[in-house]
């Protein structure tokens, strides 16, 4: 496959002189942070472990109840009964008792903010029938979501074998929530609820970067003694926005100085850069048989991505195609991939489209080409040189998804 370089003043406009990265050193046992504006993963750890998630999973029970609003089978409005098993549930609730009927906007806020594990199980029986069944639908509904290492056995993250979710999944599911429901997502920025008065220590959301300034604004933490200290966050700074799980922090404290850390890391080691704008010229690739010798390659849409903040770190960008080129050539006709490698990211490849339509050469330069072809032929076949290899296949358009999953 031939391949070319870049033109040089791309290859300058990636060039970054700032200081070097610096790897965050987590210690949560798992955590995953990506960034949502330019599908960038930026940190892995333990990401695809199932590990105990605690009230995190809320954010499973949540989109449930989400989808049951956006399809129109519940509104907010809508009032459900209190089981004596929901009433019954211990660790942190509403205070929920059978005599109650509690509206889905009350449901949604006292498990997002106050973490009711009770307004789970009310949840769960209203749109289920029971909570095992909740349950079921739920581990159905992740694996149709790309959530592969997730599995439920009730609705509210109490202490299970049988229920686990990865760092991976919970941002699958957080970001989900972010993009899919952004006219629900502002519930998660609450910063108390306190539902008929009923639990006055209750009332303040857990989430410790809400009141720091920080562009946090979501979502869920998580603890119990199995799984430690645990939380989904998101922070929306500028056009960026990222999202990030940890877990397995040993207290609070921790917990909070952890997340804190990752967004000012996210936001401070990297730094987006646009090196094209859609349709600008990048390179020229030469046509045979064509009424001009060579074709601009130009993106599609504006190349933008981020980079880690490295001094004097020029990007390795490649443009492969399959060749030669033949005419005619259409404008907008995917002619070639250029794929950038980038310090401690994965690499991203892009296609490169025709800048302009290329019609077939006149007859006389066809007859000249074809007769240097020949010549060209000839001289190879009276040569003890080998030929030369074939040309390889174009690889395979990747499988859709983002870099959550795939």
């Amino acid at each position: 496959m031939p391949r070319c370089r870049v033109f040089a003043a791309l290859i300058a406009a990636l060039l970054l002189a700032a200081l070097p990265v610096r790897a965050f050193e987590t210690s949560a046992t798992g955590a995953i942070v990506y960034d949502v504006s330019t599908d960038t993963i930026l940190l892995e750890k333990n990401s695809d472990a199932p590990l105990p998630p605690a009230s995190m999973s809320k954010l499973m029970t949540v989109n449930m109840l989400f989808e049951a609003l956006r399809d129109g089978r519940v509104t907010m409005d809508t009032r459900f009964g209190v089981s004596q098993r929901a009433q019954d549930m211990g660790g942190s609730t509403m205070f929920l008792n059978t005599t109650d009927r509690p509206t889905v906007e009350e449901l949604l806020k006292g498990i997002i903010v106050n973490s009711g594990n009770d307004a789970c199980v009310v949840v769960a029986e209203g749109l289920a029938g029971s909570e095992e069944a909740f349950a079921t639908m739920m581990t159905e509904r992740a694996r149709a979501l790309g959530m592969e290492n997730s599995t439920f056995a009730n609705s509210s993250g109490w202490p299970d074998p049988r229920h686990r979710m990865s760092m991976r999944d919970l941002a699958i599911i957080a970001n989900r929530l972010i993009t899919e429901f952004p006219e629900y997502y502002p519930i998660f920025a609450m910063a108390e609820y306190p539902f008929d008065g009923r639990a006055p220590d209750n009332r303040f959301n857990r989430n410790p970067l809400l009141k720091l300034g920080i562009g946090a604004d979501g979502l869920k933490t998580g603890h119990t003694s199995e799984a430690g200290y645990g939380l989904v966050g998101s922070a929306l700074q500028g056009q960026r926005r990222i999202v990030f799980a940890i877990t397995g922090l040993d207290s609070e404290r921790a917990r909070a100085s952890e997340a804190e850390g990752i967004v000012n890391w996210a936001f401070r080691q990297f730094a987006m850069r646009t090196p094209a704008k859609a349709g600008q010229r990048v390179a020229d690739l030469p046509v045979f048989l064509g009424a001009a010798p060579s074709v601009g390659l130009v993106p599609t849409a504006d190349l933008a991505f981020l980079m880690p903040v490295t001094a004097n770190n020029a990007i390795d960008a490649e443009i492969n195609w399959t060749g030669p080129l033949q005419a005619p050539v259409a404008k907008g006709q995917i002619v070639a991939r250029m794929t950038i490698d980038r310090p401690g990211l994965a690499p991203i490849e892009v296609p490169l489209v025709a800048e302009t339509s290329v019609a077939k050469a006149g007859f006389l330069p066809r007859v000249s080409a074809a007769a240097g072809k020949a010549l060209t032929i000839a001289r190879e076949m009276t040569s003890s040189a080998p030929p030369p290899p074939a040309a390889a296949p174009d690889p395979a358009t990747p499988p859709p998804g983002n870099a959550l999953t795939n």
